[in-house]
């Protein structure tokens, strides 16, 4: 992180999850999930903003419906780049989705990574607030923030959209 700006886009996300199994461990409904995300750097690092590298990164977890509106999904996602400088990262996440009242949601994403290039734990924070406008898109905000010593970022915002089908 230079500091340079912070009045730049880093990067573009896609993401697809898809549900191969779910059931029920004892009374709590699960689901096991699994993914690709795509990402990809708008080349602001020199401005001190992004990544500067493309990234595939799978991953898998399970989600939890430990409340009728809140999940659990426990999960391990790996980052790896395609283009770009070095990325090699593996982090632990802990999200928590709320069902809101008249199609809102709330997200909670706590991730805990490791980058194996400099043995570092870059962890993070994210808060999301949304809203489903129709059953399958939504719109969301959320912000970013950096966490600890060795944190890739300080704070971030961002703005999204969900696509269901």
């Amino acid at each position: 992180v230079t500091g340079k700006s912070e009045q730049e886009f880093s990067t573009f996300h896609l993401k697809g999850i898809y549900f191969p199994k779910e059931g029920k461990w004892g009374d709590t409904p699960y689901r096991l999930a699994v993914g690709l995300e795509w990402i990809t750097s708008f080349d602001n690092a020199d401005k001190g903003i992004g990544i500067d590298a493309d990234v595939l990164s799978p991953f898998t977890g399970i989600a939890f419906q430990v409340h009728k509106s809140l999940m659990l999904i426990p999960l391990v996602q790996h980052y790896m780049e395609y283009n770009g400088d070095n990325v090699e990262v593996t982090a632990g996440r802990l999200i928590g989705l709320w069902k809101l009242n008249n199609g809102y949601w709330g997200k909670l994403d706590a991730k805990a990574p490791y980058d194996w290039d400099s043995e570092t734990t870059p962890a993070s924070a994210e808060v999301q607030f949304g809203r489903m406008i129709s059953p399958g898109f939504g719109l969301y905000v959320e912000g970013l923030v950096g966490v600890g010593d060795d944190r890739s970022y300080n704070w971030g915002a961002g703005l999204g959209f969900r696509f269901l089908y």
